[in-house]
C-alpha cells in the first residue's frame, strides 16, 4: 500500500465489512458527570464564624465605651464575612459598623470602674502590721509569716481568788523598782519554746502530742521561789514562781515533747528547763533592778503569806497546746 504525502494522523482508516463497503464510526457516548457543588460549611465553622464576629463587636464596643453592636444576635450568619469584604472593596460600609471601627473612633476611651464587690472580694489579704502599740510593746520572737502558726505547749494554771490577793501583794512591791511592770493575763508552766507549725501541720501535730501523753498520769508540784527571767533576745523580763517539788515529772513530759518536736523538724526545750509560772512581765532587761533586794522583799511576801504552802500546791491535769487562735486539749489519766 502507497504511501500518501499527509501526515499519518490526518489519515482515517474506515472498517471494510466483508462485501468491501465503507461503515461509519459511531461517536462513543459522553458520559455526564455532576458539577462539583462547593462545601457547605459546617455547624462549627458557621458557630466560630459567628464567635469571631461577636468577639470584634465586643471589643469594638467596649473600646468605644459605648453600647454594643444594636443588631440582633440571630442577625448574624455565615455569609457575615463575605459581605462586609463587598462592601470594603466598594467602599461602602456596613450598616451598624461604620462608625465603630476598632482605634479609629475620635471618642476618647474610658477604663469601667471595677465594682466594690470586686474589690472587697477578699478581705485581709495585706500582711498585717508589727504594731507594737498593739500588744504592750512586745516584739515578735520571729517575723510573721502568712501560713505560720505560733505553737506554744504547756500546763495552763487556773489562778483562784487567793493566788490573785497574793499577785495584788506582790506586784506593788515590784513596781517600786520597776514601775513599768505588768501582770499577766493568764497563768502557765510552758514544756516547749514557742515554735513555728505551717498550718496543715497542725493536725497531724497535735495528734502526735495526743499520742505521747497518753500514757501520762496526773501529779502535783510546788512552785513557791520567786526568781528573775528574760526571753531569750532580752527584750521582755518576767517575774516568776520556779517549781520546787515536781520537777522529775516536768522533765519526763518535756522529754516526750522534745520528741514530737524532732519528728516535725522544730526546736526542742532548753537543756536545764527551770519550770515557773509567770506573774509579771515588761519590756527590755530588767534584771538589774529586780534581782537582789528587791528579789529577797518579793520572796518574803511570798513566805509570809498566809496559807501559801497550801495555795502554792498545783494540781498537773492536762496539758494544752496552743497554735495561733487554736487550743488544744490533752487530759492526763
Amino acid at each position: 500500500m502507497e504511501r500518501s504525502g499527509r501526515p499519518l494522523e490526518a489519515l482515517s482508516v474506515q472498517p471494510v465489512d466483508t462485501v468491501g463497503a465503507c461503515i461509519p464510526l459511531r461517536p462513543a457516548p459522553r458520559r455526564c458527570y455532576p458539577r462539583p457543588r462547593p462545601p457547605t460549611p459546617l455547624p462549627a465553622q458557621r458557630n466560630s464564624e459567628f464567635g469571631v464576629r461577636l468577639l470584634a463587636d465586643l471589643v469594638c464596643g467596649l473600646g468605644q465605651g459605648g453600647p454594643m453592636s444594636e443588631a440582633p444576635l440571630v442577625g448574624y450568619s455565615s455569609s457575615d464575612s463575605e459581605d462586609e469584604a463587598e462592601a470594603e472593596a466598594t467602599g461602602r460600609s456596613r450598616p451598624g459598623y461604620g462608625d465603630r471601627r476598632c482605634g479609629q473612633s475620635s471618642l476618647p476611651s474610658q477604663r469601667l470602674p471595677v465594682p466594690d464587690s470586686v474589690l472587697n472580694m477578699f478581705p485581709g489579704t495585706e500582711e498585717p502590721e508589727d504594731d507594737r502599740a498593739k500588744h504592750g510593746g512586745r516584739v515578735r520572737t520571729f517575723p510573721h509569716e502568712r501560713g505560720n502558726w505560733a505553737t506554744h505547749i504547756y500546763i495552763p494554771y487556773e489562778a483562784g481568788e487567793e493566788f490573785l490577793d497574793l499577785l495584788d501583794t506582790l506586784l506593788p512591791q515590784a513596781q517600786t523598782c520597776v514601775p513599768r511592770l505588768v501582770r499577766m493575763e493568764e497563768f502557765h508552766l510552758s514544756l516547749s519554746q514557742s515554735v513555728v507549725l505551717r498550718h496543715h501541720w497542725i493536725l497531724p501535730f497535735v495528734q502526735a502530742l495526743k499520742d505521747r501523753m497518753a500514757s501520762f498520769q496526773r501529779f502535783s508540784f510546788t512552785a513557791n521561789r520567786v526568781k528573775i527571767y528574760t526571753n531569750q533576745e532580752k527584750t521582755r523580763t518576767f517575774i516568776g514562781l520556779e517549781v520546787t517539788s515536781g520537777h522529775a515529772q516536768f522533765l519526763d513530759l518535756v522529754s516526750e515533747v522534745d520528741r514530737v518536736m524532732k519528728e516535725f523538724d522544730l526546736t526542742t526545750f532548753y537543756q536545764d528547763p527551770s519550770f515557773h509560772i509567770s506573774l509579771a512581765w515588761c519590756v527590755g532587761d530588767a534584771r538589774l533592778q529586780l534581782e537582789g533586794q528587791c528579789l529577797q522583799e518579793l520572796q518574803e511576801i511570798v513566805d509570809e503569806f498566809e496559807d501559801s504552802e497550801m495555795l502554792l500546791r498545783v494540781h498537773a491535769e492536762q496539758v494544752r497546746c496552743k497554735s495561733g487562735n487554736k487550743f488544744f486539749s490533752m487530759p492526763l489519766k
